[in-house]
């Protein structure tokens, strides 16, 4: 009798683990199998959550199947607790073993709230966005000026969150003062900086930062990013440029950079002022004698008086001779390779055509016609203006 109870005890056992190999089998096909999402979905981990309340949501959200079988694989993974916060975006149809994957795995949230703070040359502002992880594009929730507008909710409440993202952007042409007093601006930053960089030692892109950044590190951060430009593009400068040093190479990208906002513009603009360079002419040139009235602290605002055009200062391009002694912006690449390689050109003159361009001229009879046709413009803009 003895012996029957045992025979069909190991029968009984041999089923439950038979059994249990079934249901693990079960559990781990749908640990790795397709999820229930149908289209892209984002994930919020905020900062000291743990993997049952992320399982939650993500089993009330449609995301994945069982919250249950969520945790078990994260424990047998051994990932359990290595929830990194952010924001992430899940992509249809995710396992649960990708899910896992995508939220323990760390580095820059990859959807949620991105805030880019602009500095341009005439403002500042916020500009804060959002993805639609179902078209993978961002939407605008919210635009400002710091300085001039009242805080949006909006942005008051995302700053906080774990997932989202900041970047500076910098305009090209900005001036260095100009890039300062945007760090200032963000709320974000901490510290100080006390020294003005120099002009032009600032490369225009975009930089992540993150709450708490130093505001010196970040500038830092830029004046490395334009070192490196301006060591590539100087290596690769054309032959028997009138210019002497990569300091001169920056100075001239930037008045480059300031004349013409249209990218191809930018080697007839580089190659007139070479022309006069070599020729030895003045290079006469608006957006230095503006530098000399301004020193690169906001906008003029307003058009040049005669007199400042005959104001002897260090940047007056009509009065010295030759480049001027800094830079008066901070150009971006395209105007120092186009100052590096300019176009080989006959021209040594040119003036705004009315489109947004320039007409550019090789002799002062041509140079005049321009000149004229360009008041005929403005003159017209002005009427029409005064009868709205």
């Amino acid at each position: 009798m003895w012996r029957h109870i045992a025979s069909n005890a190991v029968t009984m056992l041999i089923v439950l683990l038979f059994m249990m190999g079934g249901v693990i089998l079960w559990g781990k096909n749908r640990f790795d199998s397709a999820g229930p999402l149908a289209e892209a979905y984002c994930v919020e981990v905020p900062s000291g959550t743990n993997m049952r309340r992320v399982s939650e949501r993500l089993e009330a959200d449609g995301a994945i199947s069982s919250g249950a079988i969520f945790r078990m694989g994260a424990d047998y993974s051994e990932k359990s607790n290595q929830l990194k916060a952010g924001s992430y975006l899940v992509p249809a149809s995710a396992s649960m073993a990708e899910i896992i994957e995508t939220i323990t795995r760390g580095g820059a949230s990859t959807c949620g709230t991105e805030v880019v703070y602009r500095i341009g040359v005439s403002r500042i502002n916020v500009q804060l966005r959002e993805l639609d992880p179902a078209t993978n594009q961002f939407l605008e929730r919210a635009d400002f000026n710091p300085a001039e507008d009242e805080t949006p909710a909006i942005y008051s409440d995302r700053k906080q969150s774990a997932g989202t993202r900041f970047r500076v952007a910098l305009a090209e042409g900005v001036t260095s003062w100009q890039v300062l007093e945007g760090l200032k601006a963000m709320d974000i930053l901490e510290g100080s900086v006390d020294v003005l960089p120099p002009e032009g030692s600032l490369a225009p892109d975009s930089y992540e930062v993150r709450p708490g950044d130093d505001r010196t590190d970040v500038v830092a951060r830029m004046q490395a990013a334009q070192e490196r430009r301006v060591a590539q593009v100087w290596e690769a400068r054309a032959e028997e440029l009138p210019i002497e040093t990569p300091e001169e190479l920056v100075t001239l990208a930037s008045i480059i950079e300031k004349e013409t906002a249209l990218a191809e513009e930018r080697g007839q603009v580089a190659s007139v002022f070479v022309n006069r360079l070599n020729r030895g002419m003045r290079l006469q040139t608006d957006p230095t004698v503006i530098y000399g009235v301004t020193e690169g602290r906001g906008v003029l605002g307003r058009g040049l008086r005669r007199s400042e055009l005959r104001s002897a200062t260090p940047w007056n391009t009509y009065v010295i001779e030759g480049l001027p002694p800094t830079p008066i912006a901070n150009p971006g690449l395209a105007s120092l390779e186009a100052a590096a390689q300019p176009l080989e050109t006959p021209y040594i003159f040119f003036v705004a055509d009315g489109t947004g361009g320039h007409a550019f001229a090789e002799t002062l009879a041509e140079h005049n016609r321009n000149v004229a046709q360009w008041r005929r413009i403005e003159a017209e803009r002005a009427s029409q203006n005064s009868g709205n």
